[in-house]
Parts: structure tokens; C-alpha cells; sequence
């Protein structure tokens, strides 16, 4: 007998390539967060406008969460005072050792994300682009520069950094040709009509945005268990036509933390649990503080306002216009504390002057200003919102 009156079980669906979820890894969480906070949390950060309504019922003492089998209960702490310890491997700032002289990072376990694909893959992914004889611009080979320029100075401070990807090849073993069948049920989930184009496409979409960052996501959780990951990407402004790329004027950054999930999102049973797990995780308020310092320094360092959705697949969260809450994988499958970075138009004139440019230490004079490399700005910006965020504990 169902616990949600007019759900059919039978409905519940999975994401392409996504696991079935283990419902009972939850029972961790049983009698860690009150009822009111769970409330809040659905209400304002993860699931806002009652997405959440038809997959839980809430009662005074439980939550009934809608599975694909028998629905699962999750018991709420009567009180903070009586509230179970929290399970996750990262630790918050308060829960690292006390800051050492000189080395403010010491003790914090950093994951740099670069996103993307680099070299031959960057084309499949559509983020790459060439205007005439021009440097080519592709996002993962720069932001994967972008990381090497952080580790050191990182390192220097005292943290302990990993990368999910070293070089420009994927980390999945995964290729678009061994999705075909995966393919051709995601368009037909879609309602999508199965020409032998859009089958391509697909297979490619499901390699590089879905196989390669569910394949980060274990490395994340299962090996590295960072404290932190930082996301690492550029932004782009559409140019209508592919085959002609355009430069434009718009130039913004913004930050990105899991949240505003649809209700069509939730009902795909995985994103679902994924939502739940980071909820009761309790990464927001960590994500938050850390990502408020980053901002700061980053949109002080770049000068670039912060960029306005106006649609209803995100929702600003907190008094930074800068941070928004979306339902992105790499964001929502990352157990931990992340930072998600969009900053930079990449064909915004005066950011493509500078990515030609290349890396470069010190100053150069870019369309009439005195500017460091891109490269550069991006790392030194995000290095600093660190150390201010975690430099302020006990010595």
C-alpha cells in the first residue's frame, strides 16, 4: 500500500546512466535534522514552489519519501538539542585543526574540478570555438590551466590538493559508442524523435556531461573525500549560429550551489535521493559561507557584475547576487561542500583578447589596460577567497 496517495510507484523513473538508488544508506541520517529545518531547506534552497509535494509527505514526526519500491521513512530529531551527529567524511572550517603561522590552509583537503574536456574533445562538447585564424578557445584546456596555476599556491598554504583530471583526455572509460542503447531511451523519455543525428548527439551528451562526471563524482566521494571541491569553468553568451561565433559585450560571473530542483527533476527517482543526500548532508551552510568569501574576492579582483537568471531553473539563496542554487550533476552528485565558478564570457570582446593573449606573469596591456593573464586573475582570486575563508579560525 502506497504512503502517498495518488503516486504510482510504478512511475518512478532513473536519469540515463544513473544507479538505482540505495534508499537504505539513509537510514545515517534518521533522527539528524529537525522538521522545521528539512522544511526550510526543501522550501528555500533545494526544491522552492513546492516541487517537492508530490514525492513527500511530511508528518510531525517523519518524512515519507516516494521510492520506486516501498517508500522510505525518514525519523526527524525532536530537537537540535537531541539531534544525531551528522555522518560525512568532509569537515567545516570550525572542524579543522587550528591554523598554523604561515600556512593558513594547513589541514584542508581541496579537490580542483577543471571542467570539460581539453584537446580533440572539446569540439564534441561544443566548447570550443575559432574566430578566423584565431587561437582556438576551448574551456576544459583552460580550466584545467586555471588548476595547475592553483596547486601550488595552494599548496604553499598548506593544503592538500587533488585534481579529477590531470590532462585533457576523460577520466570515464566510457565512450559515445558503447551508449547507443542509453541514447536511444533518453530521447525516447524525452519524446524525442530518434533520427540518426540526434542519436549522436545524444551518445556524445551522455558521454561527456553524465559518464564523466558521474566517473568524478566516485573519484570525489569514494577516493579523494575532500572537505571541498571547487568547480572550475568559463562562461559563454549564445551565438545563434555555431559555424560563425560572434564576440559580444555581456561579461558577468556568478557561483553555483545544488538546489531548485523541478518537479519533473524530482521525479526522476535519483535525482530525487541525490537532492535528499545533499540535504541531509548539510553541506549548504558550509557552501555558502566559503563560497560568499570567494565571491567577494573574485568579483573584486574581475570587476564583472554578477549575472541575473530570470527563469525558474534557479533561485538566488542567500544576500550575494552572485550565488544561485540550480540543479547541475556535478554539483549535486559531489557529497561535500562545493564551489561552482561561472566566471568569464569566453567570446565577451575584451575576455577573447585576453584569452589570446595566453598566460603571462605579471602585466600586460590589454585593450588599454593593465591586466594580469586570465589565467592568473581566475586562480589568485579564488586562492584568496580561500585563505580569507579558512584563515579565520583559532591558532
Amino acid at each position: 500500500m502506497s504512503f502517498l496517495p495518488g503516486i504510482d510507484l510504478a512511475e518512478a523513473k532513473l536519469s540515463p546512466i544513473a544507479p538505482e538508488p540505495n534508499w537504505s544508506a539513509l537510514n545515517a541520517y534518521q533522527e539528524t535534522i529537525t522538521r522545521e529545518d528539512f522544511l526550510d531547506l526543501l522550501n528555500h534552497v533545494y526544491a522552492p514552489s513546492g516541487s517537492w509535494k508530490k514525492f513527500i509527505t511530511l508528518h510531525d514526526t517523519d518524512a515519507i519519501i516516494r521510492t520506486g519500491g516501498t517508500p522510505f521513512r525518514l525519523r526527524f530529531a525532536s530537537s537540535h538539542a537531541t539531534a544525531r551527529a551528522v555522518p560525512s567524511y568532509w569537515r567545516s572550517r570550525r572542524m579543522l585543526p587550528t591554523v598554523e603561522p604561515g600556512r593558513p590552509l594547513a589541514g584542508l583537503k581541496i579537490a580542483l574540478d577543471p571542467g570539460h574536456l581539453g584537446g580533440q574533445w572539446a569540439k564534441m562538447e561544443e566548447r570550443w570555438f575559432q574566430i578566423g585564424k584565431s587561437k582556438p578557445v576551448a574551456e576544459g584546456d583552460m580550466t584545467l590551466a586555471v588548476a595547475k596555476l592553483m596547486v601550488p599556491q595552494l599548496e604553499k598554504l598548506g593544503a592538500e590538493v587533488f585534481l579529477t583530471r590531470s590532462k585533457a583526455t576523460p577520466v570515464t572509460s566510457l565512450r559515445p559508442s558503447g551508449l547507443k542503447k542509453t541514447a536511444a531511451a533518453s530521447l525516447a523519455d524525452r519524446g524525442v524523435k530518434p533520427t540518426a543525428f540526434r542519436l549522436q548527439k545524444e551518445r556524445e551528451r551522455l558521454f561527456y556531461r553524465v559518464a564523466e562526471i558521474r566517473r568524478r563524482a566516485r573519484l570525489v566521494n569514494e577516493t579523494i573525500r575532500p572537505d571541498l571541491v571547487v568547480c572550475l569553468h568559463f562562461n559563454a553568451e549564445d551565438w545563434r549560429d555555431p559555424a560563425k561565433p560572434s564576440l559580444v559585450n555581456a561579461n558577468h560571473l556568478h557561483f553555483l550551489v545544488t538546489g531548485a530542483l523541478s518537479e519533473d527533476e524530482l521525479s526522476y527517482e535519483d535525482q530525487l535521493h541525490d537532492m535528499l543526500v545533499k540535504l541531509l548532508s548539510r553541506s549548504y551552510a558550509e557552501e555558502i559561507a566559503v563560497t560568499d568569501q570567494v565571491a567577494r574576492k573574485m568579483a573584486a579582483a574581475t570587476g564583472l557584475p554578477p549575472f541575473i537568471y530570470h527563469g525558474s531553473n534557479a533561485v538566488s539563496v542567500n544576500d550575494s547576487s552572485y550565488i544561485w542554487a540550480r540543479n547541475l550533476l556535478a554539483n549535486r552528485l559531489f557529497a561535500c561542500p562545493v564551489i561552482y565558478v561561472e566566471p568569464y564570457v569566453m567570446n565577451n570582446r575584451s575576455v577573447f583578447a585576453r584569452i589570446q593573449a595566453g598566460d603571462y606573469k605579471g602585466l600586460k596591456k590589454i585593450g588599454g589596460v593593465e591586466r594580469k593573464s586570465i589565467y592568473r586573475e581566475y586562480a589568485d582570486a579564488i586562492v584568496d577567497g580561500l585563505t580569507a575563508y579558512y584563515s579565520n579560525r583559532p591558532l
